[in-house]
């Protein structure tokens, strides 16, 4: 299990007390966590060695100082040594029939990626960064995968690891392209005929935090920009330009059927068409000033 961390001190005991509880109900299977700081300025550090040095299972602590979500999945990555590397959130609370969960949804033994469910932690938060279907579910191989599951509760085989390679560190939280770090993984699995699953059976409660209009409004701006930087990077991919497509006939839709579930957005669709506009910009004016 991997999670990566940054200055949350004053909120991660309820993350590493449910890894704790997890393992316990964890039976026979043998888990492993690698925690990453990724450079925290606050107590994070003491809060991780405490606990690590409490725990009766592997622990293994890593800094990764240079900030970017992706750039700290990396360096766990290569420090995971589990026939199943499992990833959450910092934010996120473990169910505590996580791990045998986890093992049933992998007990096919063949290469895969699969989701698990998202609950929302606090009633109080917006229902956003969840996913709550209670079936299983295979996305289509020719379809964008992006939002199909999520990175606060994302696991694969090893192999799969090895054979996509590492998350692009200029995507996700603290990198030029804020998000989609996770769907560019998902991209480039399934380029490879990885298939991708979601599984109820392992679940965790997502304590965002995010109460105000603004801040939803904030966070869906930065999903659009990075899946719009997604489309430039892999803008070759015949299921970039489905993808595109879908997005401009679903323009109609802000007239005929007008969304209603973010109440800081009148026009959802044109919302994101434009943010996902920014982000294909974005990335071809970075990959210009890089190679000049």
């Amino acid at each position: 299990l991997l999670v990566c961390t940054r200055d949350r001190a004053d909120s991660l005991a309820a993350t590493l007390a449910s890894i704790t509880r997890a393992v316990t109900q964890a039976g026979a299977l043998t888990i492993e966590v690698v925690l990453v700081d990724n450079g925290s300025h606050d107590a994070t550090p003491q809060v991780l060695a405490g606990w690590a040095a409490a725990q009766g299972f592997p622990v293994h602590l890593l800094h990764e100082p240079r900030p970017g979500l992706a750039r700290a999945r990396n360096r766990a990555l290569a420090a995971a040594y589990g026939r199943i590397v499992a990833m959450t959130d910092d934010d996120c609370v473990l169910h505590t029939g996580y791990f045998p969960g986890l093992a049933r949804a992998f007990a096919g033994g063949e290469p895969a990626i699969v989701g698990g469910r998202i609950l929302l932690g606090d009633p109080a938060d917006l229902m956003v960064t969840v996913k709550l279907e209670d079936h299983p579910m295979e996305a289509p191989a020719g379809g964008f995968p992006g939002g199909f599951v999520m990175g606060a509760n994302l696991a694969f085989t090893a192999d799969v690891g090895a054979r996509v390679g590492p998350f692009d560190e200029r995507f996700g939280a603290g990198a030029p392209f804020v998000a989609a770090e996770d769907t560019d993984f998902l991209f480039r699995a399934q380029r490879l005929g990885i298939p991708l699953r979601y599984d109820p059976g392992f679940v965790v409660d997502h304590h965002h935090g995010r109460r105000l209009v603004a801040e939803e409004t904030r966070l869906l701006a930065g999903y659009g920009y990075g899946d719009g930087a997604l489309y430039a990077k892999h803008w070759r991919d015949p299921r970039t330009w489905r993808a595109i497509l879908r997005d401009v006939t679903d323009l109609r839709r802000d007239l005929t059927d007008p969304a209603r579930a973010h109440a800081g957005i009148r026009a959802f669709h044109t919302f994101r068409l434009r943010h996902k506009a920014r982000g294909f910009v974005a990335y071809w004016r970075h990959r210009l000033r890089a190679s000049a």
